[in-house]
């Protein structure tokens, strides 16, 4: 590997009305090399890509690549330098083909006309060499979230860039996914391509990075070599404080406290096969389990969001008919859902409108109109209570924190008095330390006698904040652990053998 920086960003610097996104940023990679940039959200990790990538302009500062100062002053100039990025936020247009995804605007042409025979051996060349099995034939919209983001990958890969940006590419990715990514990343490495990985997954950092330069607040905290790359002291770094990760929750026993949600032999037509369980006042109730297992589909299934084909529900001891989500909402059950930004929130309004959004008829008066004054109170009631991070409640949500979002989503059903909470990967793509702050605050939701699912691919999560953790494989609970008693190795003993039968 050589020493000499193949890009330089030095004394980067970017400000938004109100925001001071970064200020005086600098960082380098190498040919062949994977620096992790890491730190909490909105501490300018994807503002300062965005500036390399020429989405934005930057206020101060310089670039160089291969040591000449230049200009990026657009994405395509970006790319013709050697500069490829995959967004965190996918840039995929639904209604077009695999192929003419990768390839727009690139496309082969035979005389004027555009060659989609040309065009599909191309991109099948290229998903074959990247060992990624799609139908370069297959309209993108009819992908699931997993499969587009590596179609967004393989994209990003034909350009053969000098330098890649990878911005929370995992994130919606299955296991064995992330581990062609992974054999990617190596080849790529070994090709002599210099990969700027973005990711609040402390373990792929851990595997991945050459060095490791972490942000908070828009500023350079330090750079770590390979040999100082040591968790703990990353995430510190990122937060400026510490942070148990193998924090439990106490150990509660259920004696006296009522069941205010119970579910039995709750099944459908595509997956589900008889799914019972209770849920306590006052309890976090975790569901584990392998991609496909069924956590969502319980979920949606029981708020009516899904049809079902049998089952019962009860809540707080009463059969519920519960046919769409707003009988669902009515009986005092909120459903947060793992795409918060397509199903939680209108990003293009403010925090007071997402704050209010479920509970619109009680802050409307007689002939309709929404009584502005109560709601900016009630809603920066919440945004006090919650800690959300915001200029103020007339914000746009869509300019918050990935945290902070989340955060808002949660408001929105706190304010409609919910008993029932279901978290549907409550903190995908928020950072370590936004982590704990949504943990803490489950926490305190809990102990306030409010009712709570968290589902979460993560192990360590459900860990983290669950009372009782429920295992589901193949449509079907295959077991329930207390928190004192599981482990990362039982739930996933408990996964993999539901998945053989």
């Amino acid at each position: 590997m050589t020493t000499a920086p193949r890009l330089e960003l030095a004394g980067i610097s970017k400000g938004f009305p109100g925001v001071r996104a970064l200020k005086d940023v600098s960082l380098d990679v190498r040919s062949g090399e994977v620096l992790a940039l890491v730190g909490e959200n909105g501490a300018g990790k994807s503002t300062l890509m965005k500036i390399l990538s020429g989405i934005y302009t930057r206020d101060a500062g310089r670039i160089y690549f291969d040591g000449v100062e230049v200009e990026v002053d657009s994405p395509l100039h970006a790319q013709e330098m050697g500069v490829s990025i995959i967004h965190q936020e996918m840039n995929l247009m639904p209604d077009l083909t695999v192929a003419q995804n990768i390839f727009i605007r690139r496309e082969p042409r035979r005389g004027p006309f555009l060659s989609e025979a040309q065009l599909t051996r191309k991109t099948a060349e290229l998903l074959g060499r990247l060992g990624i099995d799609l139908d370069p034939k297959q309209l993108v919209g009819e992908l699931t979230i997993a499969k587009q983001q590596m179609v967004e990958i393989a994209k990003a890969l034909s350009f053969n860039a000098k330098v890649l940006i990878m911005d929370e590419p995992t994130s919606a990715l299955t296991d064995s996914e992330v581990e062609t990514l992974f054999t990617l990343i190596e080849q790529l490495r070994a090709r002599g391509t210099g990969i700027i990985y973005i990711s609040h997954r402390m373990d792929e950092v851990r595997r991945l990075a050459d060095r490791v330069t972490v942000l908070r607040d828009g500023e350079f905290i330090g750079t770590l070599e390979k040999a100082e790359i040591d968790i703990p002291t990353i995430i510190e770094m990122m937060v400026g404080r510490h942070i148990d990760e193998n924090a439990r929750p106490a150990a509660r026993e259920h004696l006296g406290d009522p069941v205010v949600l119970k579910v039995e032999e709750l099944r459908t037509r595509s997956l589900l096969k008889g799914v019972s369980f209770e849920l306590h006042r006052g309890e976090i109730l975790g569901f584990a389990g392998l991609m496909g297992a069924g956590r969502t589909e319980t979920a949606r299934a029981m708020i009516g969001a899904d049809p079902r084909d049998g089952g019962t529900i009860t809540v707080n001891g009463r059969a519920a008919d519960i046919k769409q989500p707003a009988d669902a909402v009515k009986l005092g059950i909120g459903y947060l859902s793992e795409d918060r930004k397509l199903l939680g929130l209108m990003l293009e309004q403010d925090v007071t409108f997402n704050t209010v959004l479920a509970s619109l008829p009680g802050h409307a008066n007689a002939l309709g109109w929404m009584r502005d004054s109560q709601t900016k109170a009630r809603a920066e009631e919440y945004v006090k209570a919650l800690r959300i991070k915001t200029p103020s409640v007339t914000q746009t949500v869509k300019l918050l924190s990935g945290g902070n979002q989340q955060k808002v989503v949660i408001a929105k059903w706190l304010l409609r008095d919910c008993d029932v909470l279901i978290f549907d990967e409550p903190t995908r793509g928020i950072d370590v330390g936004a982590k704990e702050e949504i943990y803490q605050l489950l926490q305190r939701l809990a102990a306030s006698g409010k009712s709570i699912i968290v589902i979460s691919s993560e192990l360590p999560e459900i860990l983290r904040v669950a009372n009782r953790i429920v295992v589901m494989a193949n449509g079907q609970v295959v077991g329930t652990l207390r928190n004192e008693e599981a482990s990362q190795k039982k739930i996933m003993e408990l996964a993999a053998h539901g998945e053989e039968h």
